[in-house]
């Protein structure tokens, strides 16, 4: 198991995806960002919900906007939708995945 660079507890798991920043070669770089999974129905991909707050200058208040995220999900992570997890940026993986679940931190 290799050292992404990242403060994050590795999963017990050992898995063979070359995708995968523990056991593949997939570099993490960029921005870290937590959110929600929604959905995990597709092979190794998840769907992330992030809530974001937004101030409108014209009506003078905040508002809520929610934004949906593609993830690569490696094997030896265990992730169910409502858990909290951990997204790292890496390369484009395909035309909407640009981030991998680093960790999860349970959650629901």
């Amino acid at each position: 198991m290799k050292n992404i660079g990242l403060p994050v507890k590795p999963p017990e798991k050992i898995c063979n995806d070359p995708l995968c920043p523990f056991h593949g070669r997939l570099p993490v770089r960029g921005i870290l960002q937590e959110g929600k999974v929604v959905s995990c129905k597709a092979n190794n991909m998840v769907v992330i919900e992030k809530e974001l707050v937004r101030f409108s200058k014209k009506y003078n208040r905040y508002y809520r906007v929610k934004k949906k995220i593609h993830a690569r999900l490696p094997d030896c992570l265990n992730v169910e939708p409502g858990d909290n997890v951990l997204l790292a940026e890496c390369r484009p993986l395909s035309k909407t995945v640009s981030f991998v679940v680093i960790e999860n931190r349970g959650g629901k």
